[in-house]
């Protein structure tokens, strides 16, 4: 009873603050920009940038090939802005790509060099062939280069054939996808939940040790561990609410929330007790912010992997917000991957108290400090 009443106390206190309402009020600037401005899914058009050296009569039978390689073919005239100077361009607009013929090879180049497009310049030769010309920008992977080499050698009809013969073998059916929209919500769950509690917990306690508060506490006889667990509470309470006020009116009853809940309950602990820990070493805030950061911007790395699945080396899956995205992703899911949360939800747990009893340590020797 006394924890509770402590707890409450410090949610009391908490709720004067300004720094009470940060996660409140970036729960629901996420929300707006979500609803209003992120789509379900990201177009993955590319656009492709194409001089054709070549008579107008092969020009032209190469312009209907485009226009006959798939349904639903839009075609215009358009105007493209090169060094300032608006110049006419023709835009075959197919499923997955948009294709522009521009009108001379220096514009082929000025796009490449100064807009960074995809571009190249197809030439007739004298076999009638084609030979096509790549600008590259110089990061392009050697595997890259050589599908330019090979993918003009054999017919697109070939090609194509070839690769449906190609055996497919499905390893799993049984399977949820997220749209681009919900697969952003992992990387805010990690940061709104669990990394901002990290700061605000460190916060509160600067902010005690300002205005006197830790003084006034060091005479009761509460123990020191009561005092910071209240603190933790507060953390807690307000990552579970501004999670769900993101997540419920955009997943809806999607996730599985019992696991959410127990996520977000160990992961806040964890990074709280982080917090705890390093605010320990400083007398205040400004002191403290470049520890902080740090620690923040390291676990922000995951996030790379996480909407970049081909880097993913091994020594980021060591980063606590790994485990923490691929859990928030499984529990978005609505999977019944429970034993895979579970065993990460303890892991956060077991470090969680690990780092509050030396927390807890440090502030029986620093509380006044």
């Amino acid at each position: 009873m006394k924890l509770f009443s402590s707890f409450v106390k410090e949610l009391k206190i908490a709720s004067r603050g300004f720094y009470f309402y940060i996660e409140f009020l970036m729960a629901a600037l996420i929300l707006g920009i979500f609803i209003f401005a992120v789509p379900d899914n990201f177009s993955s058009k590319t656009s492709e940038y194409l001089y054709l050296d070549m008579p107008a009569q092969a020009s032209e039978a190469y312009l209907d090939a485009i226009k006959d390689s798939t349904d639903n073919v839009v075609v215009k005239d358009v105007r493209i802005e090169m060094d300032q100077v608006e110049k006419d361009a023709q835009l075959f607009s197919i499923e997955n790509k948009d294709i522009y013929i521009l009108n001379s090879r220096e514009d082929v180049v000025y796009m490449a060099d100064k807009e960074r497009k995809v571009a190249a310049v197809i030439k007739l030769e004298g076999d009638a062939s084609f030979k096509y010309e790549y600008y590259l920008q110089g990061y392009e992977s050697n595997k890259y280069k050589d599908l330019l080499k090979i993918l003009h050698v054999e017919s697109t009809e070939t090609i194509e054939e070839t690769m449906n013969q190609q055996e497919v073998r499905t390893l799993s059916s049984d399977f949820n996808m997220l749209s681009d929209k919900e697969n952003m919500l992992p990387s805010v769950l990690v940061f709104n939940g669990a990394l901002m509690g990290l700061f605000l917990i460190a916060a509160y306690i600067f902010l005690d040790r300002q205005e006197g508060v830790i003084k006034a506490y060091a005479l009761t006889p509460s123990p020191v561990w009561q005092y910071l667990l209240s603190k933790v509470g507060v953390i807690m309470a307000t990552s579970i609410v501004s999670s769900l006020i993101v997540i419920i009116p955009i997943m809806r009853t999607q996730p599985n929330y019992l696991l959410l809940l127990v996520l977000l309950v160990t992961t806040a602990f964890f990074a709280s007790s982080l917090g705890l820990l390093i605010a320990s070493f400083y007398s205040n805030i400004m002191q403290a912010f470049g520890a902080i950061y740090l620690f923040m911007m390291l676990m922000i790395v995951p996030n790379i992997a996480h909407f970049i699945p081909s880097w993913n080396p091994a020594w980021i899956k060591m980063i606590p917000s790994y485990p923490m995205l691929e859990g928030f992703k499984s529990v978005l899911l609505g999977s019944s991957d429970w034993i895979y949360v579970s065993t990460i939800s303890g892991g956060f747990l077991l470090a969680g108290f690990v780092l509050f009893g030396l927390s807890n340590h440090r502030y029986k020797k620093t509380l006044l400090g």
